[in-house]
This record gives structure tokens, sequence and C-alpha cells, in this order.
């Protein structure tokens, strides 16, 4: 879809965005260089991917917009801020807690960003005549590179998202669009010879810079993995439960970074550092009403608890012993064998 102006009609876009509360906005054309395809070719082909076989099984969807609907022109890119209040790092000195990553501390973010992402969308539907289509993390999309491509920041040798206004702290939404609107410049990288994200990686994650092996990473182990974590990365896991802050949090860029504005992303009171042994105690009824509109609830009860267990095997605190040996007894096998191993480390404390 060519509209007359459409210079003006991206900065009113941008305009609009804004007053819906995102920090960030930019646009690219739904034509995605072929980097962005070799890239994603190479994460699968050396299986980097793990389980994840939604990655395989839709990679030529996710290699470019224009291959998931033939009549995008371009893509709009818009982001929320999510920076917490501390460094994350500092409750893993907390033993005894859990550590939960610093985005599924509030409210479920796919709610919340869909709902801003749709109002844009019926905006420009209502306003212009187009047709697009709205993107919230559920679908073959190539988020990060889009945004990056967009101009919103660039992709760190994490290869997570680094602004200079927000630090690594980004929530990403996209919008593809029949419209043929201007593009923005892609954003220089910016990381230079720092090597910190790469350095405070607890299990090794990143083969080489920009390049990560999810089967090595904490955040795939507690989240994607379904079977058990595996025992060369248990000890490193310390008392993290869902997920893992440490190459994010160790960005120096985080210097410029502000406090979410946005409430629902704030930490709710029982998940800032969750004592283990009321963890240990879940059911699936407790699981499902505790963690309701959390992005934690869809990994399950099972899950979860294996991810605790390890975690109390870690903490060194004899007490948890009684419900830890209850779990060996677990009708799940994995929370099973996991509450096995938690056993025999804290019976080894000293």
């Amino acid at each position: 879809m060519t509209t007359p102006d459409n210079g003006g009609i991206r900065a009113q876009l941008q305009q609009e965005a804004f007053a819906l509360g995102f920090n960030q906005f930019g646009v690219t054309s739904a034509a995605v260089s072929e980097n962005i395809a070799k890239g994603l070719r190479e994460f699968v082909g050396k299986n980097h991917h793990g389980s994840m076989a939604w990655l395989a099984d839709r990679l030529h969807h996710r290699e470019s917009p224009q291959n998931l609907w033939p009549a995008a022109k371009s893509v709009i890119m818009v982001a929320l801020n999510y920076g917490p209040k501390n460094d994350p790092r500092a409750l893993l000195d907390e033993k005894s807690s859990g550590n939960i990553s610093v985005y599924a501390r509030g409210k479920d973010y796919h709610d919340l960003l869909k709902k801003r992402l749709k109002a844009l969308a019926r905006h420009m539907v209502a306003a212009y005549g187009c047709e697009l289509k709205v993107f919230v993390d559920t679908a073959p999309v190539p988020e990060k590179p889009l945004a990056a491509a967009a101009g919103l920041g660039w992709q760190g040798k994490h290869t997570n998202m680094v602004s200079r206004e927000f630090g690594s702290w980004l929530f990403l939404g996209a919008i593809y669009t029949d419209m043929d609107l201007p593009v923005d410049e892609a954003h220089e990288d910016q990381c230079g010879s720092c090597r910190a994200c790469l350095d405070a990686c607890p299990t090794d994650a990143f083969p080489e810079p920009y390049k990560i092996d999810a089967r090595r990473c904490i955040s795939y182990l507690t989240i994607e993995n379904k079977g058990p974590i595996p025992l060369e990365f248990r000890k490193a896991m310390g008392n993290r439960i869902y997920g893992c802050d440490d190459c994010l949090a160790a960005c120096p860029w985080n210097k410029f970074a502000s406090t979410a504005s946005e409430a629902a992303f704030h930490a709710r009171v029982e998940l800032g550092a969750p004592a283990l042994s009321d963890l240990l105690e879940l059911n699936d009824a407790d699981f499902r009403q505790i963690f309701s509109g959390s992005p934690i609830k869809r990994i399950g009860r099972d899950r979860f608890v294996r991810n605790v267990l390890v975690a109390a095997g870690n903490s060194g605190d004899k007490s948890l012993l009684a419900k830890v040996c209850a779990l060996q007894h677990d009708e799940n096998a994995v929370v099973a064998e996991a509450a096995a191993w938690a056993a025999s480390e804290l019976e080894g404390t000293v």
C-alpha cells in the first residue's frame, strides 16, 4: 500500500506509539537482508536451538517478514523499557531465596504489549485503511534483528538488544504492514572491545561474541528444557529458578538505563525474593494460583519445582532437607530425580 506524504504518516505513527506508552519506535523494510537469514540458519544448523523445534520448523518464515506474509512492505518495531530498580545479581547471594529473571517478576509482558500494539494497529487501519499483522514473541518473527535494523539499538555480544537510552532491558513488539513507510537507519554497534556480558555468563553459553548456544543458557535450561537439568550446569545455576539476567545486567550501557515507568513490570512482592522453603511445597493448584497472570505459569508446576530443587541443592540450607526428601516420591520423574540430587547435596553440606 503506497500512501502520500509517507514521512508525515511515519511521524504521526511514532507520536501515537509514544502516546500509547511505548518507549521506542522505528521502521525497517520487510525485505530483510540476507545477513539475518544467514545468522538464523547457522544457529539452527549447529543445533544451538536445542529442543526449541519451532525455530527449525518455521525457519523459512522467520528469515524474512515477506516469507511469512508476502504483502508486507514495512515493519514497525516498538519497545517498552522494563528496567529493574536494582541490579538483579544482588539476589544471587541470598541462597535460601529463589532468583527470578527481572522480566518475569511482574505481570506477563505479552498481555500489556499486545494490548498497546493492537491499539496502534486499530489506529493505523482506521486512519489509512492498511492491512497489517501484530506480533509479540509468539510467531516466527526475528524481533531482535528487526529492532536493530529499525534503529532501536543494536544486538550486543550477548545477542540481546542494547539501547543507548535503556540499556539491555527492552520488550519488543512488531507490526508487519502493507504500508510503504520511510525506514530508519540501522543502529551502529557500540560494544567495542567490551566483553562484560560474555565473561558474566555462569555456564559459558557464548561460543564466540554475538553467538549463543541456547543449550548452555540458564534461561533455556530453566524455561524451555523439559527434561532434567544436565548435571554439568546444576551448580552454576545457583539460586536461579526462572531465567537468568547475568549477561544483561553486566552490560555497561545499563548505567544509562532507567527504572521501568510501567507499574505492571515492577516486581510483585511475592516474586522479588521468594523463599525456596515455600516454593518446595507447591502443588499444581497452588502453582497456577500464585503465577496467574505471570509468564512463569506457562512452564507448569513440575518444571518450576525442578528448578527450585536445584536451587535448594545449591543453597547449603539443611532446613530444606525434609521438604526436599518428600519430593523424592513425586509423581513426576524429573521432579523426583532433582529431589534426590538436591537431598544428596544437602546431606553432604558441612
